[in-house]
């Protein structure tokens, strides 16, 4: 057991990092947190308990190690991880006010309160028996009265304690189990409210989940555009979709109650069931994949029990393949009830290819050939040169306790999976309902398809290089959610016996990646050539110069193109180095509003007047955000550049210069900073 008498001393620092063995993502984010929250532990630092990346990278006014502000010594440990009676009043146990009142206006003392909300009327959802009936808004009832915006209102007034790592949480910490269903209130998107808790599981007994057996037939999930071609099984589908919703809508396995599941954990309605004052979120960690497959799973086992068919399995959207990037035509059809009519009905044309580079503002305009090549560009990106590292494909950790407003950062597989709800959503809604927004997505049943071929992908990334493995943490093994099966009963599920499709008695069609060996081009513009270019030609002299922005400006609200110089931690890194340990840009601190679209593109040593695209070299990655709850919260990108660094010639320099450009932005959006480390 650790001595945890040093914990009192001014050695603190240096106890943790050490004895409780943090990661290097762990160590950072304490890092940034002591210094850039100024807690009492910021004068350990005078004692040379600093980590030598932070030095590097952290400090947003200098590449040298950074200046405490605090030089106190810590007192007592007591005084850090105590919350004050302010926090305390920010996380009430029960409701203390109104569902009328308006969202937090800051989490932090770094940013403006966005504008305010705008009162919008809601509108039944009437699911009938008949295959044609719309199914546009859930159906309202008394359920949970009060949102969890509510109860975690007063987080403007906690917000810095609430963003402070305690040490404790990452050294201790526990996996998340949720979630804590008798809690649950009414979850929120924009400035309404919505009914997505489930049935009551007061006086039910919760089954601990068992694999399949091994005797059980192996449910084979085909593509959608193909799947579509047999007329049995298309009947198949209709007609277990169409029992669904003709369930009544208490019980668990109806179509709204299986909408529901997806916004109440994806929508604020939920709570941690181990730490009630903590909102649960299954986006923007390492809970995504997981907890989609799981839902898919019972969703898919539902339908089959509703038709008696043990062998029924749902298709995917095949959208990584061109032939599979269309709308598959059997949910075209407006008089199946495959057919939802909250779509962006320019996407359902049959010349309409899904856009993975979707930007709703100004949607670009590209031959069949063009959208191709920048899908599997695309897909190549967040699937093979910035998917290295499981922490960059999954996404952060997330355990028990961790606050909600702050969420480390999604996986590139879910960046991956995020355009595809844009664009199929009907972007004359407000809210963009359905696959537009989190809390209506489930209503749609392109959803189940859709996270049928990410939940694909996680298995093909397992196959296609070193490195790419699930995570062994307890935590993440033992993470938990609760579902309800095919018999309507409830099921506690863990992470742990989801890694193995197989063994769950489902897999998939095997399909051709095209986009598995992509072809990246560099980017033609005179002042990439001029400027990043190794030669100067004759006309360099006539090349714009970038306008950089110091990182002393940082944090700054990203309303127009910004341009920073990052210094790397190492420069001219060896093959066996590249290997062993990526390069890893990271974009910190992005805070916004959760219920707003909000879309940047990140380059590297590119023109900001013309910035490439997917498919070019100098193309880092992308940011989006698909509406959900209507909380302000903060977030990362991590994006791995090992081998844009190597494409574009820049091995040997010391420093890059990041680019990002503001895409859609439905409501303000603000950058902490911007930063380069190495990742194991």
């Amino acid at each position: 057991m650790h001595d945890l008498s040093k914990l009192w001393s001014v050695h603190l620092y240096h106890y943790l990092i050490t004895k409780f063995n943090f990661t290097k993502n762990t160590q950072n984010t304490l890092d940034y947190y002591l210094i850039h929250h100024n807690t009492r532990l910021s004068g350990l630092f005078i004692h040379g308990y600093h980590s030598p990346q932070f030095s590097q990278n952290y400090h947003p006014s200098s590449p040298r190690k950074p200046k405490p502000k605090n030089t106190q010594n810590m007192a007592s440990f007591a005084s850090f991880t105590a919350p004050s009676a302010a926090t305390a009043a920010a996380y009430p146990k029960t409701p203390q006010l109104s569902a009328a009142t308006k969202p937090p206006t800051h989490i932090s003392h770094h940013y403006s309160s966005p504008a305010g909300h705008r009162r919008r009327t809601r509108q039944p959802l009437h699911i009938t028996c008949d295959s044609t009936a719309p199914n546009n808004t859930p159906v309202p009832d008394n359920h949970s009265p009060t949102s969890r915006r509510d109860l975690l209102l007063g987080l403007g007034a906690g917000a810095t304690t609430a963003l402070t790592l305690d040490p404790f949480s990452a050294a201790l910490a526990r996996p998340v189990r949720g979630p804590s269903i008798e809690a649950c209130v009414r979850a929120t998107a924009g400035d309404q409210t919505f009914a997505c808790c489930p049935p009551s599981f007061a006086g039910v007994d919760i089954m601990d989940f068992q694999l399949p057996s091994a005797s059980e037939p192996v449910r084979i999930r085909r593509p959608a555009h193909l799947a579509g071609l047999d007329p049995v099984w298309l009947d198949k589908y209709k007609r277990a979709i169409k029992a669904m919703r003709c369930l009544p809508n208490d019980d668990p396995r109806s179509y709204i109650q299986q909408a529901r599941v997806h916004c109440a954990y994806c929508n604020g309605a939920y709570v941690q069931a181990d730490d009630t004052n903590k909102g649960l979120q299954i986006h923007y960690s390492w809970l995504f994949l997981p907890f989609h497959r799981y839902y898919i799973y019972f969703y898919e086992r539902i339908l089959g029990k509703l038709i008696d068919d043990p062998t029924f399995a749902l298709p995917f959207w095949n959208w990584d393949h061109e032939d599979g990037m269309p709308i598959a035509d059997m949910f075209k059809d407006t008089e199946s009830p495959l057919y939802d009519p909250l779509r962006n009905p320019a996407h359902q044309l049959p010349t309409s290819l899904l856009d993975l580079d979707y930007n709703k503002r100004q949607p670009a305009v590209r031959t069949k050939e063009e959208q191709v090549r920048v899908n599997y560009a695309v897909v190549y990106n967040n699937m093979v040169s910035g998917a290295k590292r499981r922490l960059e494909f999954f996404g952060a950790k997330y355990r028990t306790g961790s606050a909600v407003p702050v969420r480390q950062s999604s996986g590139s597989c879910e960046n991956l999976h995020n355009p595809a709800h844009i664009w199929v959503g009907d972007s004359s809604r407000a809210l963009g309902e359905d696959m537009g927004n989190f809390y209506s997505s489930g209503r749609d049943p392109l959803f189940y398809v859709h996270h049928g071929n990410v939940d694909r992908l996680w298995n093909v990334w397992k196959t296609i290089g070193k490195f790419r493995f699930d995570f062994d943490d307890y935590d993440y093994l033992n993470a938990s959610f609760l579902f309800y099966d095919e018999n309507a009963k409830p099921v506690r599920v863990k992470v742990k016996d989801c890694l193995d499709n197989k063994l769950m008695r489902y897999d998939y069609e095997e399909r051709p990646l095209p986009w598995r060996n992509f072809q990246k081009t560099p980017a033609s513009s005179a002042t990439v050539a001029n400027i990043f270019g190794g030669e100067k030609t004759a006309n360099a002299a006539e090349a714009p110069a970038v306008e950089l922005t110091p990182l002393t400006e940082f944090p700054l609200a990203l309303d127009s193109v910004v341009s920073v110089s990052v210094a790397r931690p190492k420069k001219s890194r060896t093959a066996a180095e590249k290997e062993a340990q990526s390069e890893v840009l990271v974009v910190y601190g992005i805070e916004l509003q959760g219920d707003k679209v909000v879309k940047f593109d990140v380059v590297v040593n590119d023109d900001p007047a013309n910035p490439s695209g997917p498919d070019k070299f100098e193309y880092a990655g992308s940011f989006l955000n698909v509406p959900h709850d209507s909380m302000k919260f903060a977030t990362n990108l991590r994006l791995d550049i090992t081998d844009l660094v190597g494409d574009i010639g820049a091995d040997d320099d010391d420093e890059l210069v990041v680019t990002l450009v503001p895409r859609v932005a439905d409501g303000p959006v603000t950058i902490a900073g911007v930063r380069i480390e190495l990742q194991n």
